[in-house]
């Protein structure tokens, strides 16, 4: 038996080396878990600091301060979840790679980062120049969209759920076009449901027998 499960191992192996050399799978579904669960705190505040707004014009009516605060109480939520979820995302799969023995930063992993940071970078700059100029109603739908571009276009140097969950996010930002009062909603199914499902079913595909 042990001669016949040898070259089958040995198959395994080569392609296991094979697959480093061109692909990071050192990713943890574990922050896509993490990531998925700051997005929904960060949905739930950001829930609550717009009910209070409407409150509040609700009494006294519109102001240009207040809503001028709301903006910026958004932007701060929205870059303390993205904080929170790079440095989860960090922490996960550092962990990871200590387990496996296997770098966190080299030439795959390089490439995976730069080719994910480029349409989100581009969505942010595009974002940043609609707020300058007043428009929130699309800042919900383009960021997933963005933002599922950016999967799409990393995924080819690492594992290929990414592209998956990627095309989903584009899907319901697209969506999110056709529903626009409902854009904190889409916001939390897709950064934080979707990420939440696709983390667990990364886990238990290639990180669960890890563990055992």
């Amino acid at each position: 038996m042990a001669t016949q499960t040898a070259p089958a191992e040995a198959l395994q192996q080569i392609q296991h080396m094979m697959q480093r050399s061109s692909r990071f799978i050192s990713l943890s579904g574990l922050s896509g878990v993490a990531a998925g669960f700051w997005a929904l705190v960060g949905a739930y505040i950001a829930h609550n600091r717009i009910a209070s707004y409407y409150n509040q014009y609700e009494q006294q009516g519109f102001t240009g301060a207040a809503f001028q605060k709301l903006e910026r109480d958004l932007l701060v939520i929205a870059v303390a979840v993205f904080g929170a979820a790079l440095l989860s995302a960090f922490y996960f799969t550092w962990r990871r790679t200590r387990i496996s023995g296997e770098g966190i930063w080299d030439r795959t992993s390089r490439m995976l980062v730069i080719n994910t940071a480029i349409p989100i970078v581009v969505g942010a700059i595009f974002i940043l120049t609609m707020l300058q100029y007043d428009e929130w109603r699309f800042v919900a739908p383009l960021s997933l969209v963005f933002y599922g571009l950016g999967l799409v276009n990393g995924s080819k140097y690492t594992l290929s759920d990414i592209r998956y969950l990627g095309l989903l996010e584009i899907a319901l930002g697209l969506i999110n076009t056709q529903y626009i009062g409902y854009g904190l909603h889409f916001w939390a199914l897709g950064f934080g449901v979707l990420h939440i499902v696709y983390g667990f079913i990364m886990w238990w595909k290639y990180e669960r027998k890890e563990v055992n």
